[in-house]
């Protein structure tokens, strides 16, 4: 089983902490993790995440970022395109992607509370393969 990593750069001190959670609960799981990819923002997410699902090497992604609320709605809209086109490429490529996004409509304290949801999210993809491979 070998996963991939779609990580924001956008609030870099927590979601640089979501990767290390991430990859340590993977080394835990003892799951390979065969590409990294670190992308500018969340809204960024999805196509880094299509680029690593046409990897036949690669079975199932996570995805990692903090949506932060700010002064508009922006977070708002970040969220659910990401959210949704994320969803939307798991189903099209058959293969799991796991939201490990935290947000929208939180602080940055909120933020850094989730940190956490980097492991749930290693822990979603990994369920979800070997419950697929069950049913082949």
């Amino acid at each position: 089983m070998k996963i991939g990593i779609v990580v924001s750069e956008y609030n870099y001190d927590i979601t640089m902490s979501m990767l290390k959670r991430a990859e340590e609960q993977a080394n835990f799981l003892d799951v390979e993790i065969g590409a990294v990819l670190q992308v500018p923002g969340t809204f960024d997410i999805p196509l880094g995440v299509k680029k690593l699902l046409e990897k036949k090497e690669i079975d199932g992604v996570v995805t990692l970022g903090a949506v932060i609320k700010g002064e508009t709605d922006h977070d708002q809209i970040i969220m659910q395109n990401a959210a949704r086109k994320i969803e939307d490429l798991s189903v099209e490529y058959s293969k799991p992607v796991a939201l490990g996004i935290s947000g929208p409509n939180q602080s940055r304290l909120q933020a850094q509370a989730r940190i956490e949801m980097a492991k749930d999210a290693v822990d979603s993809v990994v369920k979800m393969l070997k419950r697929i491979n069950e049913t082949d």
